[in-house]
């Protein structure tokens, strides 16, 4: 198995970004706000804004020491403040390998662990059945589907909604 660690984003990394983000399959499962064409000023962009942010909390995933995508968590507030909803991409030359596998489960421990959250969550869009499986394998359950809550690319789609509750949460 190759080594996988999550690590701080650096300003260095918007080339690496850029050169894997700038990819339609990609875009095609990822929020409209990603942007495509995705340029290395909106890689900086990213990273400026990620060193900001105080309710997102998003790595690079470094295999054998080299960016093959990122991975991160939306804190929620309110009433939601214990929860997160997780997102991640890969550079297509990545897919295949188990790497995002192996991404989710390091930022469900320190989800858990470190943030002290009880709940993950993610949305898939219906067509994305690779990001469903790597949720299942790494113990997220199916908890619905939203009809048509999708619009992308011109077209409505599914939304499947898959969560995982901390394995504490998960006993009570």
């Amino acid at each position: 198995m190759v080594e996988i660690i999550l690590r701080t984003l650096k300003p260095s990394d918007k080339t690496q970004i850029a050169l894997l983000a700038n990819n339609k399959k990609i875009w095609d499962n990822v929020r409209d706000a990603f942007g495509h064409p995705y340029t290395e000023k909106n890689a900086e962009e990213f990273i400026q804004r990620q060193a900001k942010s105080d309710t997102e909390d998003v790595f690079a995933i470094d295999c054998q020491g080299e960016l093959c995508g990122l991975i991160g968590l939306i804190l929620q507030n309110d009433i939601y403040r214990k929860s997160a909803e997780i997102g991640y991409w890969i550079g297509e030359p990545f897919w295949g390998k188990g790497i995002v596998t192996k991404a989710i489960e390091l930022i469900t421990i320190y989800a858990f662990d470190k943030l002290i959250l009880i709940r993950i969550f993610a949305g898939v869009f219906e067509y994305n059945v690779a990001s469903m499986r790597v949720l299942e394998k790494n113990g997220f359950q199916k908890e619905g589907i939203a009809k048509k809550a999708v619009f992308k690319n011109g077209e409505f789609w599914d939304e499947h909604r898959y969560g995982l509750l901390s394995p504490q949460t998960a006993t009570r």
